[in-house]
């Protein structure tokens, strides 16, 4: 489809750029008080011009994107989380409203990055949508000028991230020239016909690299806990939640149609035949969730055991991921819109204790509990979904990942350590309950919070209830993106 025909497809992603633009414009004719409601405005137009746009599977641009139904649902999640944290980021006491229209653009554009992420099927567009997403996040996790934690958050996400980025760029470049083609498809037709196993193998772990990168698996992990400390709490929120979602949808989309004999997302797979790295994959996975929970154990400051939680639930869906298999796709996607509602959640529990107490330890949470009952109970629900236990949606979304090893008959050795780590998280999480209402601080004083805030937090968490009820419809409508 040509550039003329593709616009039509790419309403959306238009709409971000001009309102990226606008936020920029607005700040420069001094009309900085007006950027909040034409941000919120544009994106509840982009709801609307994502809701009209079909996801016909057809390319796009002239082959550079793909617009179908599994990059249309990860988009949702992307639009969600992204909207949420423009919402809640008005109310944040820890944000300098001097740079409120930097902060805003920045935020879009990542936003118009991470839906390019999700539909890239070129080399070219693949390496530039992800450096979309990243630079503008250095300068979000700095975006605190006058914090030395976030200062480092930022000059340690940069180094890091560039190292990656290298490397990734790498292995993609070998790709090409294996092929002499940027189409993953084009390029998966030419890998079919390789007899050189350790040609395979460079493209894959140095790709493997910018991607896990991107999705704290380990050992790509480090810069995860010391950035989110060091980034606003707003900040922290998005990286956890919206970045994930679309490095999950490109690390998806690129291995199950470059690295598998039937080259799609949408039937069962195997590996190529000189390339078994599912079994690394499913070894990296082990790791990531072990690290991340046994490392968040020992944490008192709240916004870096929550870093190591994201870790943890990371290496839950590498757990799925290694299986290859349809189902292993409906269960990443079924899990990480559960995982959207309840880490978002729990975060926006976080803004509220850090503008009302101005605590960032868990020691610092003592008393919440019987001075903001609702809110605090709201919380107990999003931990014990995070956790994975009944009766919340986190314990069905867990279930469905664990599923998809047994009905693969694969990695059961995997499925050990996923419910050992599962098991292990429940210290960490209650760490914050018993703090909340076992401790009784007689300093702490009942702080109501923002209706904005407050609301959000209801409505997040009692997503973790709600998903449980009717989890086999959610399951069924994902099933239907990627069938």
């Amino acid at each position: 489809m040509n550039n003329l025909q593709s616009i039509s497809y790419f309403l959306p992603e238009l709409a971000i750029v001009v309102l990226a633009l606008s936020s920029i414009v607005l700040d420069l004719f001094s009309l900085k008080k007006w950027i909040k409601s034409v941000t919120i405005i544009g994106l509840v137009i982009v709801t609307v011009l994502l809701l009209q746009t079909p996801a016909s599977g057809e390319y796009i641009f002239e082959g550079l994107l793909i617009n179908d139904s599994f990059s249309y649902f990860f988009k949702w999640i992307i639009l969600i989380s992204t909207f949420s944290i423009i919402l809640i980021s008005n109310y944040s006491k820890e944000l300098d409203y001097e740079y409120y229209s930097e902060y805003n653009s920045l935020l879009l554009i990542i936003l118009l990055g991470m839906f390019l992420m999700t539909n890239s099927v070129n080399l070219l567009m693949i390496y530039l949508s992800v450096e979309l997403v990243s630079i503008p996040s250095y300068i979000l996790a700095g975006i605190l000028k006058n914090d030395k934690k976030s200062n480092e958050a930022s000059l340690k996400y940069v180094i890091f991230g560039s190292f990656a980025s290298g490397l990734m760029l790498f292995g993609l470049s070998w790709l090409y020239g294996i092929s002499g083609s940027m189409n993953i498809y084009e390029i998966h037709n030419t890998l079919i016909t390789v007899d050189n196993p350790n040609m395979l193998f460079m493209s894959i772990m140095l790709i493997l690299i910018g991607f896990g990168y991107k999705i704290s698996m380990a050992p790509l992990h480090y810069w995860t806990p010391d950035v989110y400390e060091g980034s606003p709490t707003t900040i922290t929120a998005f990286l956890s939640v919206a970045p994930k979602a679309a490095g999950f949808a490109i690390l998806i989309r690129s291995f199950f149609v470059l690295f598998t004999n039937e080259s799609s997302i949408a039937m069962t797979s195997s590996a190529l035949k000189l390339a078994n790295w599912p079994l690394i994959i499913s070894v990296l996975s082990a790791a990531t969730m072990s690290i991340g929970n046994l490392l968040a154990l020992k944490q008192n400051n709240v916004k870096r055991m929550l870093a190591y939680s994201t870790i943890s639930h990371v290496g839950f869906m590498l757990m799925s991921f290694s299986t290859l298999s349809v189902d292993a796709s409906i269960g990443i996607m079924f899990y990480m819109t559960m995982y959207m509602f309840m880490n978002l959640s729990a975060f926006f529990m976080v803004i509220y204790v850090e503008n009302n107490y101005n605590v960032k330890t868990i020691d610092g949470w003592g008393g919440i509990g019987h001075k903001n009952l609702i809110l605090a109970s709201f919380m107990v629900i999003s931990l014990v979904s995070l956790a994975g236990l009944p009766p919340t949606s986190g314990f069905v979304a867990k279930v469905y990942l664990f599923r998809t090893l047994f009905a693969e008959q694969k990695f059961y050795w995997l499925a050990i350590v996923g419910i050992i780590n599962s098991v292990v998280s429940l210290y960490y999480y209650f760490k914050i309950v018993k703090s909340m209402f076992f401790i009784e601080d007689d300093k702490i004083e009942s702080k109501s919070a923002h209706p904005v805030v407050y609301w959000l937090i209801v409505i997040f968490s009692a997503q973790n209830l709600i998903f449980y009820f009717y989890w086999n419809n959610l399951y069924a409508l994902i099933e239907g993106f990627v069938k």
